[in-house]
């Protein structure tokens, strides 16, 4: 049986996480000198109003060591591993499930490991853990969950802004100089996960603004979004979050959400104020 194994970078809710017996691994988060792992020893909220307050975070890679201790418990016990991992090109964590991949099997040479690289994270991540989960309830076959994961890989969209551009200066993804007259101006990028990376894809000056353009790319990448589950991340701006999800709706016509804070996996390096969309921009198997 195999055994699916993810880490904090995936937003799923606690729920779903206990009813399909997924494994949760947290990514590690700094405050100057102290450690935090995510949604296990701070939660988003607590981190979202820490940051409310004028602290900053860092994050660090789920080191190899407790990738091996998941492993082998795993195999020790005769199930397999499948690994969905948070996107190679945001974090190193991925690269660390492929070290304790090749220690473990060192020790047990007919186990079965599968890490697999998503390029996704926050809710379209959870999303492809989700569909992966169940397709392994169903008693679907390893290939074919392979192949939808492949799927999602290729065509899940992840659609972000930010409401204080300070903390894409401090991540490296915007200049001192843009940061400053963007905070003048009343800039709110928008970004998307492109090719596994974050990448700032348009600049709006102003929250209704940017929020009225995220519905707009929204209609624009998808036909047939009213018929998939859609996940929003959030942090602590609900009226933004109710506002946009009542556009979507009202203009696609979708009606399946799933909604959750977003973890300090990007939250770290986007700030309080984050509002993302999570969809396919084409559905598996049409």
């Amino acid at each position: 049986m195999y055994r699916i194994i993810t880490d904090s970078a995936c937003d799923l809710k606690v729920e779903l996480i206990q009813k399909y017996k997924i494994e949760m691994i947290p990514i590690y988060i700094y405050n100057e000198d102290k450690e935090y792992r995510d949604k296990v020893s701070i939660m988003p909220e607590k981190m979202y109003s820490m940051m409310d307050e004028g602290a900053f975070f860092k994050t660090a890679q789920i080191p190899p060591k407790i990738f091996e201790d998941s492993f082998r418990n795993h195999l020790s016990k005769g199930d397999k591993c499948l690994y969905i991992g948070f996107s190679s090109g945001i974090s190193s964590t991925f690269n660390s499930s492929v070290v304790a991949r090749e220690n473990v099997l060192k020790d047990y040479p007919k186990g079965e490991i599968i890490v697999f690289d998503s390029r996704l994270t926050c809710g379209m991540l959870g999303l492809a853990v989700l569909e992966a989960a169940k397709m392994l309830d169903a008693n679907r076959g390893i290939e074919e969950i392979i192949d939808m994961l492949e799927h999602y890989r290729d065509h899940g969209e992840h659609i972000f802004t930010v409401d204080n551009i300070e903390y894409l200066f401090k991540g490296g993804r915007v200049s001192r100089t843009s940061a400053i007259i963007g905070g003048m101006l009343n800039i709110k990028p928008i970004l998307e996960i492109r090719d596994g990376k974050l990448e700032i894809l348009e600049k709006t000056r102003g929250r209704k603004k940017a929020l009225n353009r995220m519905s707009d790319i929204i209609k624009e990448r998808n036909h047939n979004i009213c018929e998939q589950t859609v996940a929003v991340g959030h942090s602590n701006d609900m009226k933004s979050k109710d506002l946009l999800i009542e556009k979507i709706t009202r203009e696609t016509e979708c009606q399946d959400y799933i909604i959750e804070y977003m973890g300090g996996a990007i939250a770290a390096h986007t700030g309080p104020g984050i509002l993302a969309v999570f969809f396919l921009n084409k559905l598996y198997n049409e």
